[in-house]
């Protein structure tokens, strides 16, 4: 399951902050400020798909992420690749590589994180 781009904006603040309250959560908004309605449903719908939870204080609900971002946005690259690449990451390096507007240096600091994950792997 996935979140829209909203959730994900959303999502992405409180990776941020942890725990946080609605009221805190707002002000991570740029303006103008969304709705605390807005927010709430939000909140109640990533909620009930599993990615947010809360903990109860008096009528305040601090709200916490049950996903990590890394387990989720490496479930998306995953999902892009057998969706759009025809499930080859040989594929996908490909057209990262060729397709995207990478300098040099990028390409070269790609490669090096390449190398030490194979040396890694090889060792581990």
């Amino acid at each position: 399951m996935s979140l829209t781009k909203t959730e994900e904006q959303l999502m992405e603040y409180l990776w941020q902050k942890e725990k946080v309250f609605m009221k805190d959560l707002i002000e991570c908004f740029p303006d103008p400020k969304p709705a605390t309605t807005t927010v709430a449903t939000l909140l109640k719908r990533m909620q009930e798909k599993g990615f947010v939870a809360y903990k109860l204080y008096g009528n305040s609900r601090e709200y916490y992420p049950l996903v990590e971002k890394t387990a989720y946005f490496s479930k998306q690259v995953n999902g892009m690749i057998k969706n759009f690449f025809n499930d080859s990451v040989a594929q996908f390096g490909s057209f990262f590589a060729r397709d995207t507007s990478m300098t040099t240096s990028e390409l070269e600091a790609l490669r090096n994180i390449i190398d030490e994950e194979i040396k890694r792997k090889q060792n581990g």
